[in-house]
């Protein structure tokens, strides 16, 4: 009895999974590619290959940072800061009445050349503390109306500059309404230096974003004037300064292209500059610079990307000569490669 009673039980199971119908499993389809067992380089780091890789990257950053930085170097350039000095010396304590008064505010400087500057010499208005990238003002423009005459209408997203006497603002919004104001007009031996101002602004913005049948309307004709009137017989697209300024900078010290000089400027040259001190700055701490720069082969002047290659070139020759002393004085014997996991079992099963 007891003999049977196990083969009448094992036959009743397997008729029992025979009749049943068999689960669906979620057991993902064996593959090399989805179970990460392609072919692949598993290097060692050995001493050699990383005082090799430290050293190669020190050979080749160490050159880039020194030609970077002789490039930088090559760029000449005139700073001038202005908006304390073009303030009358007995309205110096009271600099906003100043600005919002209709008071005279022409003012001359004079720059000299301290090396020769080949033409094209870029001149530039700098504004520091000036945050063009807070969100209420970015948002504050209508990038519909600039382009098409048809939305000419649309000021929904140009608060608090949106409307003046009842009727929509083209350009609307707070970029447009700060247009920067200041002219500057050079003479050089008794004679008017010229600036080329056209060309200051990118094409892709002139052509795409601004159209050329959109014309400046009831602009700067509210109570509280901005910036710089536009006139109204000219298409957005041609309005450079406009279109300049309304590429907003990403940090509260910026320059933006004013006009471009295009002839040489000899070593000890003097430039007179007569500037119209027109843009308010003062209300809230900024500060206003004019820029005459030249370029080299890697734009303007700026040390950082020379400085930053040979910093980490240098970082990197010290490391390698640092590896390399202690290999020499006190040497680690390498283990057996061939124990590693990988190396013991190649098919990971």
């Amino acid at each position: 009895m007891s003999s049977n009673t196990p083969s009448s039980s094992a036959g009743g199971v397997g008729s029992a999974d025979s009749a049943a119908p068999r689960r669906n499993s979620k057991r993902p389809k064996y593959s090399k590619f989805t179970q990460q067992e392609l072919p692949a380089c598993k290097p060692i780091l050995t001493p050699r290959w990383v005082i090799s890789a430290f050293m190669l990257v020190s050979i080749v950053f160490i050159p880039i940072g020194v030609v970077s930085l002789f490039a930088s170097r090559d760029v000449v350039e005139i700073i001038d800061r202005y908006e304390i000095e073009c303030v009358p010396q007995n309205l110096r304590n009271n600099k906003v009445s100043f600005i919002q008064s209709d008071a005279n505010k022409t003012c001359t400087r004079r720059l000299t050349v301290p090396k020769l500057m080949k033409q094209p010499i870029y001149v530039y208005y700098q504004l520091d503390n000036f945050y063009q990238n807070h969100r209420r003002y970015v948002k504050s423009r209508s990038d519909s109306q600039l382009k098409d005459n048809s939305s000419w209408n649309d000021v929904s997203s140009c608060k608090p500059e949106d409307m003046s006497n009842g009727q929509p603002i083209v350009p609307c919004g707070l970029i447009a309404w700060s247009l920067f104001n200041d002219t500057y007009t050079f003479s050089l031996n008794n004679q008017q230096l010229a600036v080329n101002k056209r060309g200051i602004s990118w094409k892709s913005d002139r052509d795409s974003k601004f159209g050329n049948d959109v014309l400046p309307r009831n602009f700067q004709n509210g109570t509280l004037i901005g910036g710089k009137s536009l006139d109204p017989t000219v298409p957005l697209s041609k309005q450079e300064d406009l279109i300049v300024w309304m590429r907003t900078a990403a940090l509260p010290t910026f320059r933006k292209l004013y006009g471009k000089i295009e002839r040489d400027l000899q070593p000890n040259e003097t430039i007179i500059v007569t500037l119209e001190n027109n843009y308010n700055t003062y209300s809230f701490n900024g500060k206003k610079k004019l820029v005459l720069s030249t370029t080299s082969w890697l734009g303007g002047k700026n040390d950082f990307l020379g400085i930053a290659y040979l910093t980490v070139g240098g970082l990197c020759f010290f490391l390698a000569l640092s590896f390399t002393g202690v290999y020499l004085v006190k040497p680690r014997r390498l283990g057996d490669p061939s124990y590693l996991s990988w190396n013991r079992n190649p098919g990971g099963h």
